[in-house]
C-alpha cells in the first residue's frame, strides 16, 4: 500500500484568497510561476517520491483545475474547516496519510522522503514538519516567517503533516476543538492547560513539552520532525513570498 496524500487548496467561504484577487484567479492554487500553476509544482514533487499512493485534492471548485492536475488525481469537497477536511480525508483515503498545501511550490522530494522517514523513526501517530530558525535564516535569509519561540529554539512550520496511525484522529479532533475555539483564547488555554501557557510565556516550554501536551489531550504520539533546509518553510500568502519563491524557483533546480 502506498503513502497517500491529501492536497489542501481551498479558499475559506466569504474570504477570497488576496493574492488570487490580485492575480485576477479563482483560488490561489493555479497562481503561475515560472511558468507552471502552483499545485503542479507539489504534485510534482510528491510523484517523484517512491511509494506515494492516491493524491487527493480538497478544493470547492474541482474544475478550475481541470487540465492542470494529472488524471489520477481525485478530489474531496472541503468541510467546515481544515481540521474537518484532512478529517475527511482520513476517513476516504485512511491511514497513513500526508497532508500538504497548494501553496508549497518551493515543495522538493527530498523533503518528503526525510520528513517521512523520520516520522517513521520516531514511531509517532501523527508528527508535523518544522524548520528551525538558524536553518531558515541561513537557507533564505530576510524571509519573513511566523516562529514559535520555545525554551530550545524557534521554529516555523513547513505545511506538511503525516496521520500515521488510527490513533492520528485523537490529534485531529483535538485540533478541530481548538479551531472552535480560534476566537475564545480562554477557551483554549483552558483546553492546553494554564502550565503549558506560563511555561510557553516564560520561555520554558520545549519541543517535547509541546508534544507531550499534545499527546496527553489526543491519547496519540505526537513528533515534531525538523527538516534540513529552511526553505521547506516558504508558501505563498503574500507578494513578497511569490516574489521569493520566483527567485529561488529559477535559480535552484529541484532536488
Amino acid at each position: 500500500m502506498g503513502l497517500n496524500v491529501l492536497i489542501l487548496a481551498g479558499s475559506r467561504p466569504g474570504r477570497p484568497d488576496p493574492m488570487a484577487q490580485a492575480a485576477g484567479i479563482s483560488h490561489k492554487a493555479i497562481l503561475p510561476i515560472c511558468g507552471a500553476p502552483m499545485i503542479s509544482r507539489v504534485i510534482t514533487a510528491l510523484q517523484a517520491v517512491e511509494g506515494i499512493g492516491k493524491i487527493a485534492v480538497c478544493i470547492e471548485q474541482p474544475d478550475v483545475l481541470s487540465g492542470i492536475v494529472p488524471d489520477n488525481v481525485t478530489f474531496i469537497p472541503p468541510a467546515a474547516g481544515p481540521s474537518a477536511s484532512v478529517m475527511r480525508a482520513l476517513d476516504t483515503l485512511g491511514t497513513p496519510l500526508l497532508v500538504t498545501t497548494a501553496d508549497h511550490a518551493l515543495l522538493e522530494p527530498g523533503w518528503i522522503r526525510d520528513f517521512v522517514q523520520g516520522a517513521r523513526d520516531n514511531g509517532c501517530d501523527v508528527a508535523a514538519g518544522i524548520a528551525m530558525e538558524p536553518d531558515i535564516l541561513r537557507d533564505v535569509p530576510g524571509t519573513k516567517r511566523t516562529m514559535i519561540r520555545l525554551a530550545d529554539g524557534a521554529f516555523s512550520g513547513c505545511n506538511m503533516f503525516l496521520f500515521r496511525t488510527p490513533a492520528a484522529r485523537g490529534v485531529i479532533r483535538l485540533w478541530q476543538k481548538l479551531e472552535a475555539d480560534r476566537k475564545h483564547p480562554f477557551r483554549m488555554a483552558r483546553t492546553l492547560g494554564p502550565g503549558v501557557l506560563l511555561r510557553f510565556v516564560l520561555r520554558r516550554l520545549t519541543r517535547a513539552d509541546v508534544c507531550r501536551r499534545i499527546g496527553q489531550l489526543s491519547h496519540a504520539r505526537v513528533a515534531l520532525i525538523p527538516l534540513p533546509n529552511g526553505r521547506a518553510a516558504v508558501d505563498v500568502d503574500k507578494p513578497a513570498d511569490l516574489e521569493l519563491v520566483t527567485r529561488l524557483l529559477s535559480a535552484t533546480p529541484a532536488t
